[in-house]
């Protein structure tokens, strides 16, 4: 290969790494707690103690979110569950998202790589209507199978899983004190963040 090939596909892989990494840094996880609010700005403050300041557009879209229990899942409800595998093919929950039902199809499917869990994996899709969700599984703890495109799983659901469920909220839920996550948040210039959609905790739900 020619010095000049070199330097040119060296050139093109350093430009790819670099789009790559400024597009990870870009586009961020964050949660917290809301400190205050100023018309469209947020002051909150992060989990790990840090200040974070969202700047929201008009039509941001707000989740509110409630703390829930394993009864709150209903034969037929749309889900998402964070989980580990286990040795028989199941899948153990460390949390449980009850989707609103305009959330329905999001994110449908099963696949590993879930950050919340050494090994975990993420089963979005929609409980088996036949049968009773609080199955005893192994260990006497409930289960049901969740319906997918491509298959099913089954999601085991020990006691300290995280259950919430998801309803359609409103900038009137983003007060003082409130906990918020959002999935992607865009970085900006002046250190603040943007994003489209945004999470927010109500009569003690936490959103993850």
């Amino acid at each position: 290969m020619s010095k000049l090939r070199i330097l040119t596909a060296t050139a093109l892989v350093m430009a790819s790494a670099v789009s790559t990494a400024h597009a990870q840094q870009q586009a961020q996880r964050l949660a917290g707690t809301i400190e205050r609010v100023e018309g469209s700005t947020i002051f909150a403050k992060g989990r790990d103690g840090g200040a974070v300041t969202l700047k929201l557009p008009d039509n941001v879209v707000v989740t509110a979110v409630f703390k829930a229990t394993v009864a709150d899942i209903k034969p037929g409800a749309y889900i998402g569950s964070g989980a580990v595998p286990q040795a028989d093919g199941s899948q153990k929950a460390v949390e449980v998202h009850i989707f609103a039902e305009s959330m329905r199809g999001q994110g449908d499917g099963h696949r590993p790589g879930w950050y919340g869990a050494p090994n975990g994996t993420m089963t979005n899709g929609a409980v088996e209507p036949t049968g009773t969700v609080s199955t005893v599984g192994a260990g006497g703890e409930p289960s049901f199978v969740v319906k997918y495109k491509e298959g099913d799983k089954r999601i085991v659901v020990p006691a300290n899983a995280h259950i919430v469920r998801y309803e359609a909220g409103s900038k009137g839920d983003l007060k003082a004190g409130a906990p918020f996550s959002i999935q992607a948040a865009a970085k900006q210039p002046d250190g603040s963040f943007t994003t489209p959609r945004i999470n927010v905790g109500k009569d003690g739900g936490q959103p993850f």
